[in-house]
This record gives C-alpha cells, structure tokens and sequence, in this order.
C-alpha cells in the first residue's frame, strides 16, 4: 500500500523510532550520571537545593516568623523522663530537638534511636558537659567529635544539625562547631526547669516569657524532669490554641 501523507509516514517510521530512542537512553543515562548530573535533574524534580552551611553564630530564632516557637530539651538521654516526654511530644504532634550529652548516650542508645524514630532533631551537647570556655579549638573539636561518634553509633545516618555549649559557655566552640558542620544554638527563654520550681511556676514562665520566633531551652536530663514533662503537656495546647506554631531553630545565624 502506497504511504499517502506525512502523518502515514511518521505513523510508519514512529515504532522505529521509540526503540532507537530506548537505546539512546540507555546507553546515555548511566554515561550522564557517570559524570555527576544531579538526581534531582535526571528526575525531572528540578536542581538540588544544597542545605545552608553552618556559621559561627549562635542561634536563637526559630526557622520561621511570626509566632513560632522551638522547645530544645538538654543533658538527655534520661531512661525515666526522655520517653514520658516523647509520649506526651507525640500525643500533641510536635517535634522538638535534643541537645545530647555523650556519656547518657553512650549509657541508652535506645533512647537516641527512639528520639530519630519519632522525628526529632539531634544537637551535639558536648561529651561530658564541661565548661569548654577556656578550651582550645583542638581541644573542643576532639570533644565534639567524639560525641558525634557515639551519637552516630547510637543512631547511624541520623544528621547531627547544632551544637549547644554546656552552661551557654561558649569559647572557641561556634566555630569549631560550624567547621564540623554543625549550627552553634542557643536560646531566648529559660526557664530555670533545672531547679525545679514546681509545674505550675514552669507553665506560668513559659506562657509568659516565649516571644515570636524563640527558641526555648528545657531539659530532660540530669536530674528529675518529670516537673518539666508535665509543664509540657500542659502548655503546648494552651500556645497552639493561642496561635503559636511548633518549629525547629534556625540553620544559620
């Protein structure tokens, strides 16, 4: 039968083509790839975006505006109180960050594999808890790595965002911490949770002294924090009914 228009013919020539073209693509995306086009591209999901790189300065905002507000819990692990903490974090959807302490680590890894599998943030809060102001960078950076070790043992994969400075003692750690790839974080409120004064003094520090956009420092270790767990409880619902929106710190100063 004779081919009587352009449409018969690219309807002839169209199967010839699809199968030259599979051969091409086979033959060209493992050599693209090969060279380092991104994934993201050969997806078709656009170009990568690279995450920020850490500076030197200590954070103490959250990642967004407006009434947003992130809760850091310091010297955990604690086998009593981190995993009542995490249950009432969980029952109310909210998804905070843990500054952890090496030794406690080292003691419950569990408990650091059940803060990543809940979805929260990890912070490398020193191996000891020494005050590392008159450190050295040498010093301070073979502590740090050495608490990202073991957190890492703990929790393999799981990225290690900030640093925190025992007592806020801050030294030559910011950048120590920043060439490590880690965010120096502080905080805006504290609410003394370390003492303790009692929930009711804890929920009325924290519904009080929380501003747009802070970071909050509480605890739950080194010591009894069942106080700081049940003024948790109680003020997340009272900030969410008012507004407030549960964030994580900021990635850069």
């Amino acid at each position: 039968m004779a081919i009587r228009d352009t449409a018969d013919r690219d309807a002839v020539r169209q199967p010839r083509r699809s199968r030259h073209l599979r051969r091409l693509g086979r033959v060209a995306l493992p050599a693209l790839l090969a060279v380092g086009l991104p994934q993201a591209v050969v997806a078709g999901a656009g170009p990568a975006q690279a995450a920020p790189r850490p500076d030197s300065a200590v954070v103490d905002s959250t990642r967004h505006r407006g009434n947003s507000v992130a809760l850091t819990f310091d010297d955990g692990p604690n086998p009593t109180d981190t995993p009542a903490l995490l249950a009432v974090l969980r029952e109310h959807h909210v998804k905070a960050v843990f500054c952890l302490w090496g030794d406690h680590v080292e003691a419950y890894p569990e408990l650091v594999r059940a803060i990543v599998a809940d979805g929260h943030a990890l912070c490398n809060h020193s191996m000891h808890h020494d005050d590392m102001a008159g450190w050295s960078p040498e010093q301070i950076r073979a502590d740090l790595e050495r608490t990202s070790a073991a957190i890492r043992a703990a929790a393999p994969g799981a990225p290690i965002r900030w640093f925190r400075a025992p007592y806020g003692s801050w030294g030559a750690a910011p950048e120590v911490a920043a060439g490590l790839g880690m965010q120096p974080l502080g905080w805006r409120l504290a609410v003394g949770d370390w003492e303790p004064p009692g929930t009711d003094e804890l929920v009325r520090r924290l519904q009080e002294g929380i501003t747009p956009g802070a970071v909050v420092l509480l605890h739950d270790g080194g010591g009894d924090r069942s106080q700081t767990v049940e003024a948790v409880d109680r003020v997340i619902p009272v900030l969410r009914a008012a507004g407030w929106r549960f964030d994580q710190p900021a990635r850069r100063g």
